[in-house]
């Protein structure tokens, strides 16, 4: 897979929250992953990051529970970028291989249906040769601001 630059992509950066805490995208969470989301130009949405090795499980590894935190927040953000707020219900993970940390990755997340209150997303996480290392698929629930 041929790496592209985001001007070659066309990646809009996609706006946070200024306080947001969220574990993976917010800036306000200061042992966070601090996730930076582009919106591509087929409303998929994409973030490339390099994960530090503070979140590893095996050494040189990261730990699974941070792929599927990776995969999540790239479907969730796919939801967010149609303009809705929606929560996990389900989700379903696939680990293909190992992730290694500090490596540069591309997370992409994307909506596959969307029915009322529900929507559906799937995700994937591929290194710079273009191989998926894993993969996701989730249900996600409108919430309603408080």
């Amino acid at each position: 897979m041929k790496r592209m630059t985001k001007a070659e992509e066309n990646l809009t950066p996609m706006a946070h929250a200024a306080q947001n805490r969220c574990f993976g995208c917010g800036e306000a969470n200061p042992s966070g992953l601090h996730l930076e989301f582009f919106l591509a130009d087929d409303h998929s949405v994409v973030s490339l990051p390099a994960i530090p090795d503070t979140f590893e499980g095996p050494t040189g590894y990261l730990h699974g529970g941070i792929i599927a935190t990776l995969l999540d927040e790239a479907m969730s953000k796919s939801i967010r970028a149609q303009g809705f707020t929606a929560m996990t219900r389900q989700m379903e993970v696939e680990y293909l291989h190992p992730v290694p940390s500090r490596a540069q990755l591309r997370l992409e997340g994307r909506i596959t249906r969307n029915e009322g209150r529900k929507h559906w997303a799937e995700a994937i996480l591929v290194d710079t040769e273009g191989a998926t290392l894993a993969r996701g698929k989730g249900l996600f629930i409108e919430v309603r601001p408080r």
